[in-house]
């Protein structure tokens, strides 16, 4: 399989790209400029290509020449590449040039090594059979896009009979490979609870129901649920991120309604059912105490994201060849963020692997920071991995 030395007369120009996305970042389902520098790119290096898919994402189609088992068979290498509505601050020469855009969470070198990978692909296809459908997906960052592509049919236009995925992760040390078994990261959803009681005078508060009361109760009881019901051994998030009541310039008023709104996150279907309906009675239960009115909501966003064991195997697999049993682990433990990727192991078998960053430049710089930034070291680690795995499901 292909080794890091094999993709390093790409490294120049991986990074080139990554750092010339890094300056242009557009967020989910508004990523023309990026798909356009994609598709020109994969069309350059004779790669097949269809635009528009979710309105912004890409797919370029390669196929092998070689002979040999996977001759019948289709893989889909994924990559995702929208920015975040955060300022930057890492002072970089490729800073965002786009105020309130920043690729704060790598998705500039994910879209980098993929397509140095196709590159590379495209230029060895003696080396495996079979297709590969390299996925460029939008608007990973909570605004749907994997489903998105689903919808329009995605695996029905290029079909796959595995879907692969990475991501970079800070901390785990540069040229180290993660493809852990079962749970990678945890389901992500919605809920929010609308406390209705009967404002009154911040003077009397006995000529009201005070919906704000119930609400701090709520949130004060609301961790017992992690605490007292789940299992010890289980996983389960349950956080408070918004509150809502009054108004600023009246003080003096008890307002008649409060909304709480938060996160719920899961590695597993039984947690995820426990914390939706638990959630919803202990709000109904605090507010019957007060005397107001509760009405939860809970809204199933993303599923976790669970690697299916043989597509790990495989990955685990390349990740040997490419970076030697030292740095390749199989063990490493579930993360309670989400991924939408999530979506497309439910559609099709798949797994999906950490690629090592190493300590991050600045001590706040990991994900989703204003100081944080891909470390172009690891562009030659995660497309010679990326190849690999095309050598392992499909090499001639």
């Amino acid at each position: 399989m292909p080794t890091e030395e094999a993709l390093r007369p790409l490294a120049e120009t991986m990074t080139a790209w990554r750092r010339d996305l890094h300056a242009h970042p557009e967020l989910g389902f508004e990523e023309t400029r990026t798909a356009a520098l994609v598709a020109s790119e994969l069309r350059a290096a004779g790669i097949a290509v269809e635009e528009g898919i979710a309105r912004t994402g890409v797919v370029g189609t390669l196929r092998g020449t070689g002979g040999g088992a996977g001759g019948n068979r289709a893989i889909g290498l994924r990559a995702d590449m929208d920015a975040l509505a955060m300022e930057e601050a890492t002072g970089a020469p490729w800073s965002s040039r786009s105020p309130g855009r920043m690729h704060a969470c790598g998705h500039d070198g994910h879209t980098a090594m993929l397509l140095g990978a196709a590159k590379w692909l495209a230029a060895n296809r003696e080396r495996f059979a079979g297709t590969v459908h390299l996925i460029f997906q939008p608007a990973e960052e909570s605004r749907g896009g994997a489903q998105a592509m689903l919808s329009d049919g995605l695996f029905d236009r290029f079909p796959v009979d595995a879907v692969y995925g990475l991501h970079n992760l800070p901390g785990l040390p540069l040229g180290h490979v993660a493809v852990p078994k079962g749970p990678v990261l945890a389901s992500s959803d919605t809920w929010e609870v609308r406390f209705r009681g009967r404002g009154t005078h911040g003077a009397k508060p006995h000529l009201g129901t005070d919906a704000t009361l119930a609400a701090a109760q709520f949130i004060a009881a609301l961790h017992s649920i992690i605490a007292r019901e789940m299992d010890p051994m289980a996983t389960g998030v349950l956080s408070v991120g918004h509150i809502a009541a009054g108004h600023p310039e009246a003080p003096n008023v008890i307002p008649a309604e409060v909304l709480v709104r938060g996160t719920a996150r899961a590695l597993t279907p039984e947690v995820r059912d426990l914390l939706e309906a638990r959630f919803a009675g202990l709000a109904r239960g605090v507010a019957g105490t007060h005397g107001v009115e509760a009405v939860p909501l809970y809204t199933r966003r993303l599923p976790p994201t669970v690697n299916h064991a043989a597509q790990a195997a495989v990955m685990h697999r390349a990740a040997l060849a490419t970076v030697g049993a030292g740095a390749a682990r199989d063990d490493h433990p579930p993360i309670t963020a989400g991924e939408d990727f999530a979506c497309m192991l439910e559609a099709r078998p798949g797994a999906y692997a950490w690629l090592g960053t190493g300590e991050p430049g600045h001590p706040e710089g990991f994900h989703h920071n204003p100081h944080f930034d891909f470390n172009d070291a690891a562009l030659t680690t995660g497309a010679a991995f990326l190849c690999g795995i095309v050598e392992a499901e499909l090499g001639a």
